[in-house]
């Protein structure tokens, strides 16, 4: 599988990321197993970047993906993880954190947001821990979405000061939105960025930080593909999430209109919506999260199957016909 370089880092990235938040028993369990097999597949498939963080439950994502990992050399894959929610002892625990962070796992722990210099280092030295490892290689601030000044002014500087000492190769910042994220990356020293859901085949809000990441040199990764899943399959059904959601009757028709664009060009939806992404200079990799062997060996097929310059056309013209109709 081809490597991309984040901005002036020497860290290549695997043009497919694995996303570690499924096998931290996101929204359901996933057994130990099961978690082991889908970062074998991912090896052998040829991934060889991951991406985890303290939040995906509770640290079971960093724990399962640093055991699987032990096995390989330290040198031969990337690592990211997030800094920003420190996990502390929960003292009123329910049994479950799914009603309130999503994770089919105890809630021994809580999450407290904290981007101060201390408790970006206490998480990092944290997040090492669970994982095993000695060194991080990315470090992605994690959806800092109310404190944009204070990161700008205090978080990304303690990064960069890691950076510049060898302690991590690259420094970052991930969210959902775009808008916050371009102002990060104008205004502080970021290598790379991580937006989910906002440059994808059917959501592509996000050309403007794309924009401000070429001017800057500033790479990109593109999580979440699927969009929740509604991109997941051949021909998007009612039932299908968009943004962590029900998808409306609006964004479906869009979905089905780009199915049928795929279709005609004889390709399919999921295909063309996992390597969207990297057609544009700056996403080093796409992340799709993946909580199982099925999960990860599809994705790979996915990844490898080729798109025609043709198909790529009906589908540019398929989305700017769904984008006029709905009014965006």
């Amino acid at each position: 599988m081809r490597k991309r370089t984040l901005g002036r880092t020497g860290v290549a990235v695997s043009e497919l990321g694995f996303g570690a938040a499924p096998i931290g028993n996101l929204y359901s369990r996933v057994s130990d197993a099961d978690a082991a097999s889908a970062v074998d597949a991912a090896w052998d498939s040829g991934i060889r970047y991951f991406d985890t963080a303290p939040h995906y439950g509770l640290g079971l994502s960093e724990r399962r993906l640093g055991a699987a990992l032990a096995r390989h050399p330290r040198d031969e894959y990337v690592v990211s993880t997030k800094v920003g929610r420190l996990l502390i002892e929960n003292p009123f625990p329910t049994g479950s954190d799914l009603p309130y962070g999503g994770f089919a796992v105890p809630d021994t722990f809580t999450r407290r947001f904290d981007f101060s210099p201390e408790g970006v280092r206490r998480s990092l030295d944290e997040s090492l821990g669970r994982l095993g490892i000695d060194r991080v290689d990315i470090v992605l601030v994690h959806d800092p979405v109310e404190q944009v000044d204070e990161v700008i002014r205090s978080t990304i500087p303690t990064l960069v000061e890691l950076r510049d000492q060898g302690v991590i190769g690259a420094v970052g910042v991930g969210m959902n939105f775009w808008e916050p994220l371009r102002r990060i990356v104008l205004e502080s020293d970021v290598d790379v960025v991580m937006i989910a859901g906002r440059w994808t085949l059917l959501d592509r809000s996000a050309a403007p930080l794309l924009e401000a990441c070429e001017d800057r040199n500033c790479s990109v990764l593109a999580a979440a593909p699927f969009n929740s899943g509604l991109l997941a399959k051949a021909w998007p059904e009612a039932s299908a999430r968009f943004d962590y959601g029900p998808a409306s009757e609006a964004v479906l028709a869009q979905a089905r209109a780009l199915a049928l664009a795929c279709d005609a060009a004889g390709a399919t939806l999921p295909q063309v919506a996992l390597q969207f992404a990297l057609r544009h200079p700056q996403v080093a990799s796409v992340v799709a999260g993946m909580g199982s062997q099925r999960h990860v060996t599809a994705d790979a097929e996915l990844l490898a199957a080729p798109v025609s310059e043709d198909a790529w056309a009906l589908v540019a013209d398929a989305h700017a016909t769904a984008t006029r109709t709905s009014g965006q």
